[in-house]
């Protein structure tokens, strides 16, 4: 019996009490976890029963609760508080429970559904390297693709890049001024990192040419345009437009430098794609559903020739879709793209987009305007809003340099995560490769799950300090926790004792609340799929981390007399060991089998 008919179980129960005791009928029965300060597992609430029962809630809880004993074969207690009537289940049926968990190798992901999903994240600009934010953005849609993969649905991650526009422009232009030939080989450092400095260094000589010009009488809003090294920029950009064949090669190379980069990045934090989709080659996508729309009445046309949507009915404002020139603006662009993936992959049911809570309004208006234009699946789109990330120093501002480098932090991390493993002097037996290793899992996995354990709509602060301890709601308190099951089963393995599940009569408190734990993994992992929010499983997996570890200290295994319940607690253990290197590998987080 898994807890999920269990459930099913005690609701049909409790409406077979209902008609028994009040001849009634109830369709909804209010089933929640039971409050850790009273005993139970499964807590009904009685409060909207009493409609039915005639009675105060605390009778009808008392009725129901007494039929529940006589009849249901499954509770054995009861208690009442309030109107809430909390249900203590049977070790025999917790028993079986556990049995269908540990017999099932496939337990924790769910069958195939034939749905078909897609989650765009990452999307980076092509003039600077990957920061503290991307780091958040990534960890995100990589870990919702996951959980979504679990539940059954074929995934499909995708990222559009950012490679075109007056942003790439800067770069460009600083280069080809102060940058001397300089190529990532010459200077020794990663291509993004190279470009992203010349996008600095053109911030700081343009400030000093606006500066220049203000001084010389030249109004403040003119002299932004007539900035020299503006005016570069901009030609670069009419040039690049035109194809011109030097400018080009030199976007090529440079964009190739910032690639190179990028994938070393992504190699590290673990993520992957299937599909890149490049804003060079989509930009001038919408225009022709654009202009089609216009044909229809979906959209309308200024005097001055510009074509807008009006979404005032559906509580937002008009849009500009095509400038009076006739040009596309970044919302065509979006809209040629969702159709484009909707082109390439045409069983997909919606779209992910992972993007940070300053474009909230931006995708509300997106899939405004792709139901309009008539497509079904636009229902299904959905915008991954996440909160920023400061650190304790405060906000980061790419433009003046100061970035919170993605590369840089993951190697703080695995550094700080080498000392206190050294400090700790638990790897005589390690070679240096092996801690090395160890410290990369670490250190990355305590990042992942700093990031990852907030909701993803909350802006938050990452403190890398407390990311890092062993002790508290940490990733390397899950991967120790992990790695310390893994020790007991290597000790029991070496006893000759094999995990299994037979004459199991009665249950520790602590055993129960493990069996509890590990059953409701499904519901969290579908919780998690409807709620995008990977925090769901992070949160989980501590929670399942921590009971064991209290179970670990209230019940030493290797003490226990009977043989029957000594091999029931390695199996136990070991099905927790399972889920935990499950759960987090959901959260793209390895787990060590020793630490």
């Amino acid at each position: 019996m898994s807890l999920m008919n269990l459930d099913l179980t005690l609701r049909t129960e409790i409406q077979k009490a209902v008609a028994t005791l009040f001849n009634q009928s109830v369709e909804q029965v209010q089933l929640q976890p039971t409050n850790k300060e009273f005993e139970g597992s499964h807590t009904v609430v009685c409060f909207p029963l009493t409609k039915l029962s005639r009675k105060g809630p605390e009778e009808t809880a008392r009725l129901i609760g007494e039929h529940l004993i006589a009849n249901s074969g499954i509770v054995t207690r009861y208690n009442v508080v309030k109107g809430f009537l909390n249900l203590v289940i049977a070790d025999s049926v917790w028993a079986s429970v556990f049995e269908s968990v540990f017999s099932n190798p496939k337990y924790g992901s769910l069958p195939a559904n034939g749905k078909e999903m897609m989650v765009e994240y990452s999307s980076p600009n092509t003039n600077k390297p990957l920061h503290l934010g991307h780091l958040r953005n990534n960890f995100l849609g990589y870990s919702v693709a996951e959980i979504f993969k679990a539940n059954g649905y074929k995934v499909h991650k995708v990222q559009i890049i950012n490679d075109r526009g007056i942003h790439i422009c800067k770069s460009m232009a600083a280069w080809q001024l102060y940058g001397n030939g300089e190529t990532p080989d010459r200077a020794g450092v990663k291509g993004d990192k190279l470009v992203g400095k010349y996008y600095v260094e053109f911030d700081r000589n343009y400030k000093a040419q606006v500066q220049e010009l203000i001084a010389q009488g030249v109004p403040e809003a003119d002299a932004e345009k007539k900035a020299p090294i503006m005016k570069l920029a901009v030609e670069m950009l009419q040039r690049w437009e035109a194809k011109d064949e030097e400018i080009y090669s030199l976007w090529k190379t440079m964009n190739s430098w910032v690639y190179e980069g990028f994938d070393a990045t992504y190699k590290r934090m673990g993520v992957d794609f299937e599909k890149l989709y490049y804003e060079s080659n989509t930009y001038l996508l919408g225009k022709d559903e654009v202009l089609r729309g216009l044909e229809r009445g979906v959209f309308f046309k200024k005097e001055d020739g510009s074509v807008w949507v009006d979404l005032t009915a559906e509580g937002l404002d008009q849009k500009v879709l095509l400038r009076s020139d006739g040009t596309s603006v970044y919302m065509t662009q979006d809209i040629g793209t969702a159709i484009l993936r909707f082109l390439d992959f045409p069983k997909i049911e919606g779209q992910v987009y992972t993007v940070g809570n300053e474009q909230e309004y931006h995708f509300k208006v997106l899939f405004q305007i792709l139901k309009k234009l008539g497509f079904a699946w636009a229902e299904k789109c959905y915008h991954l809003s996440y909160g920023m990330v400061d650190l304790p120093s405060g906000k980061m501002k790419s433009r003046e340099g100061t970035v919170v480098d993605a590369d840089d932090l993951m190697q703080e991390m695995v550094d700080d995560a080498e000392k206190q493993t050294r400090e700790l002097g638990k790897i005589e037996d390690s070679s240096e490769e092996e801690i090395k290793a160890l410290a990369e899992m670490i250190g990355l996995g305590a990042l992942k799950f700093f990031l990852l354990k907030v909701d993803p709509k909350k802006r938050m602060l990452f403190d890398p300090n407390e990311s890092i301890q062993l002790q508290g709601h940490t990733g390397p308190f899950i991967q120790y926790t992990h790695a310390r099951i893994r020790s007991i089963l290597r000790k029991a393995a070496s006893m000759n004792i094999s995990p299994a599940v037979e004459n199991i009569i009665a249950l520790e408190p602590a055993e129960r609340e493990l069996i509890f734990q590990l059953n409701n993994y499904t519901n969290k992992l579908q919780e998690a799929a409807r709620e995008y929010s990977p925090a769901v499983i992070a949160n989980f997996t501590y929670d399942l981390a921590k009971e064991y570890n209290q179970f670990y200290q209230s019940i030493p295994i290797f003490n226990e007399a009977d043989p029957a319940k000594l091999k029931f607690r390695v199996a136990l253990s070991k099905a927790v060991a399972d889920l935990l290197k499950k759960s987090m590998s959901l959260l793209g987080i390895q787990v060590p089998e020793k630490m």
